[in-house]
């Protein structure tokens, strides 16, 4: 195994055998997203040189809902627990020989084109391998999308020392019930997988639920912010 892949095995089967680890789902209507993004691509793209994908409404919507329930921003240390202030978000992203968790710092503070470049320098850096160990270090929680590869549903494995880590999913077009009629949506699956050692289910499932809320009505992210 290269080092790279030594050190993502290492971690893996730490985070299995210490973490109480649980996974709960949820589910969520794109539609809202995706028809903002249609809006407003091309326009977005003209005006910061970068295109609006659903990553940064996600780390905007996680740090939303970290902050409701801070537990799921914390660490556990020995017998205390580690409460964290401040919102540094890791962003899985595909690098020869595995996926690589690049952290974007103070994302709290950051605009959406800001967290849309940020994690395209971050990608040109996995594929160049040009991506340095601070660009790895910490972070507070991580986001994955397996959806990317055709995953339409996972269960993501916790990137320790963090609690929790939230997975998303291919987008894929689903008969659901609205307003008593049946309508084709966009739909997505979420995943939350958390250390049930500092993070009870209730916490988590309102976290995922918080999530859904948002990027089913993303006007609320700017009312957060």
């Amino acid at each position: 195994m290269t080092k790279r892949r030594q050190t993502i095995a290492r971690r893996l089967v730490e985070a299995q055998q210490t973490a109480a680890m649980l996974t709960t789902f949820n589910e969520a209507d794109m539609t809202a997203i995706m028809a903002l993004r249609e809006r407003r691509k091309e326009a977005f793209k003209k005006e910061f040189g970068v295109g609006l994908g659903i990553a940064s409404f996600f780390v905007k919507a996680s740090i939303a809902a970290l902050r409701a329930f801070p537990a799921i921003n914390a660490e556990i240390q020995g017998d205390e627990i580690v409460y964290k202030h401040y919102y540094d978000i890791g962003v899985a992203v595909g690098a020869e020989g595995g996926l690589v968790v690049p952290v974007i710092r103070d994302a709290d503070q950051m605009t959406f084109p800001q967290i849309e470049m940020a994690i395209r320098d971050y990608a040109k850096k996995a594929t160049d391998n040009t991506l340095t160990l601070e660009d790895l270090r910490g972070g507070t929680f991580t986001i994955t999308n397996g959806g990317v590869f055709g995953s339409l549903l996972s269960t993501p494995i916790l990137n320790p020392p963090q609690v929790a880590i939230l997975g998303l999913h291919k987008i894929q077009d689903r008969v659901i019930p609205v307003n008593g009629q049946p309508a084709i949506r966009p739909m997505m699956y979420l995943a939350l997988s958390y250390d049930h050692r500092i993070v009870d289910g209730r916490e988590a499932v309102q976290f995922l639920v918080k999530i859904k809320d948002y990027s089913e009505d993303p006007n609320n992210l700017l009312l957060e912010a």
